[in-house]
């Protein structure tokens, strides 16, 4: 066992889950058996909620960084399980910059075993943060393969957190609560989301980025919003006249300043803690929206004080939305969810790399190349990407792969006609950025650096995304 690997098991939180992981039968997952014994099934529509804290100890590689210290709010594991739909129903968000490939193939199966249902019920989303860690053993492989010490790569926390969660889904189960209503609200969201592609020469190239933070480039900041979904949606579950469990939606990057070595869930995170206090009985659970292209840059200079204002104002449309929330009954019956697995093809620089490393030309050199390739592996061991939709009555919640560009989400909405519809992204972070095909064309940082796929991508998914709001 390697070194990096040892510091984990040995400490025996997460032998028990390991064995499970690798032992416990495929057909009795997929048959619902679990720890609790099934005795979630027949009983009506019920809820039950989890969150852990899951910030890793000081010393830590995160993303970027090695954590030097912790702040007062720590990084969360949230979700809810839907009981009573035949198999159980997972959402997960995670305060995480990405959990990716094999990775996030590990979390649907364990959360699914502590559910007693199958992965492909299980929802798991990384919420993008950038002084948060990142899950990715297959990448970590490839590193410690080379000989190179995989920092931001180390898999220790996602395993830990997956052995805690497993304990924190199995013990909730216990508490379910019946559900009878639910809710529904939107608002808009003043002066957080701006689109990071809009300067763009007169061939419609993209000149530079406006990424979370403009600094001093006053020219970026006064550039026009561009395209954006600067909505907020609410949706919420209830007892009776009691809300169990509310999830919101808003798509843009989290972030206002980072590489700090500070754990911190960043000004979505603050956002969410002000709701939870506001509404201290029901767990307010933030997914993150197609915001691949869209981040705060407009509206921010870097400054520390914006952190508070971005979290204030997306507070501000959550509470809006809260307070637009229209609610209609609900039973099992009117629940369905929904899965569409699909192929998404890597980008050509990645095969160059392989090509590169195979004919000595070149080397395993750092993370990126690392996590590059742990997805091409992926993909030729004919592993699919899942994406899918929650539908409950003419609601649906539809939960996607990667850092997908924001149109995908409008076009989404769009194709809803009557519907309500609403979108998670970074489920899988193995993709990285999935522009338009029209976004390959013009380029930029998302596309030319960031993306693991091609333009071939938008018509695979928005043809899922059709097939998913269509059932």
């Amino acid at each position: 066992m390697r070194k990096s690997h040892q510091l984990f098991f040995t400490a025996g939180k997460a032998c028990v889950l390991f064995f499970v992981l690798a032992s416990w039968p495929l057909s009795h997952a997929l048959a619902g058996h679990s720890p609790d014994g099934g005795r979630h099934q027949g009983e009506g529509l019920r809820i039950s909620t989890f969150d852990i804290d899951v910030t890793p100890p000081v010393g830590y590689h995160l993303a970027y960084d090695p954590e030097i210290n912790k702040w007062d709010l720590g990084l969360r594991a949230k979700g809810i399980v839907l009981l009573g739909v035949g198999e159980p129903i997972v959402l997960c968000a995670i305060d995480a910059i990405g959990i990716s490939n094999q990775g996030h193939e590990d979390f649907r199966k364990a959360l699914a075993f502590a559910a007693g249902t199958s992965k492909e019920r299980v929802a798991v989303h990384a919420l993008h943060q950038h002084d948060a860690p990142r899950y990715d053993p297959g990448g970590e492989k490839i590193l410690l393969d080379a000989g190179i010490d995989p920092a931001g790569l180390n898999s220790t926390w996602g395993r830990e957190t997956i052995d805690h969660l497993v304990k924190a889904i199995s013990a909730s189960l216990k508490s379910a609560q019946p559900v009878n209503y639910f809710g529904w609200g939107e608002a808009f969201v003043h002066e957080v989301a701006s689109n990071r592609t809009v300067y763009r020469g007169a061939d419609g190239k993209v000149i530079r980025p406006r990424f979370s933070s403009t600094g001093t480039d006053s020219l970026l900041r006064k550039l026009p919003v561009g395209t954006v979904d600067s909505t907020v949606t609410v949706v919420s579950f209830w007892n009776n006249d009691k809300p169990v469990a509310v999830l919101s939606f808003f798509a843009t990057h989290p972030q206002s300043y980072y590489r700090t070595g500070v754990a911190n869930p960043d000004f979505v995170g603050v956002a969410r803690f002000f709701r939870q206090l506001a509404v201290p009985d029901a767990l307010h659970i933030h997914f993150n929206g197609a915001g691949g292209n869209v981040a705060v840059g407009k509206y921010n200079d870097g400054s520390h004080i914006n952190r508070l204002l971005l979290a204030e104002r997306l507070a501000d449309g959550m509470e809006r939305a809260w307070k637009s929330t229209q609610r209609q009954t609900i039973t099992a019956k009117d629940i369905n969810w929904f899965v569409e697995s699909v192929a998404l093809r890597p980008n050509q620089k990645i095969y160059n790399l392989r090509n590169k490393i195979q004919m000595s030309e070149a080397s395993v050199k750092n993370m990126s190349d690392a996590y590059d390739l742990a997805w091409l592996n992926q993909y030729e061991a004919g592993k699919k990407v899942d994406c899918a939709v929650l539908k409950i009555k003419n609601a649906n919640l539809l939960f996607m792969p990667g850092e997908l560009f924001v149109e995908y989400q409008i076009e989404a909405k769009k194709a809803g006609r009557n519907r309500l519809v609403a979108m998670s992204a970074y489920g899988d972070y193995g993709p990285g950025y999935i522009g338009t095909a029209e976004a390959y064309q013009y380029g930029g940082y998302e596309t030319e650096r960031g993306s693991n796929v091609t333009a071939e991508a938008e018509a695979v998914l928005m043809k899922a995304i059709s097939n998913l709001l269509n059932k």
